[in-house]
């Protein structure tokens, strides 16, 4: 199984609102793609405090890497990723992604 990890730093601007609609827009996507299962995500609530400005994240569980790359590929997880670069601090530059094979 494959795990996306992704962070991300949004402008101070950024509703919570807007973040939720796009990480509801990628747990529907996520429902409609085989091999793509259990999104998670929302805002940190850690209590040690060292997010280093990237306080919301989700994650992403891929059957393998085909999944994951064809969830990567899909016309609407470029437009939901779009926003997500919009509206993070410095574009690409506020959003770091991981995916460990777990």
């Amino acid at each position: 199984m494959i795990r996306h990890i992704v962070l991300t730093k949004f402008k101070p601007d950024t509703s919570e609102d807007t973040i939720a609609a796009i990480y509801a827009g990628l747990a529907a996507l996520t429902d409609k793609l085989t091999g793509a299962s259990n999104l998670t995500g929302g805002r940190s609530e850690s209590p040690e405090q060292i997010e280093r400005g990237y306080m919301h994240g989700f994650v992403v569980d891929f059957d393998d890497w085909n999944a994951l790359k064809a969830y990567a590929e899909n016309a609407e997880h470029k437009a939901l990723g779009a926003q997500l670069v919009e509206n993070a601090v410095g574009g690409i530059d506020g959003i770091l992604v991981l995916d460990i094979n777990v």
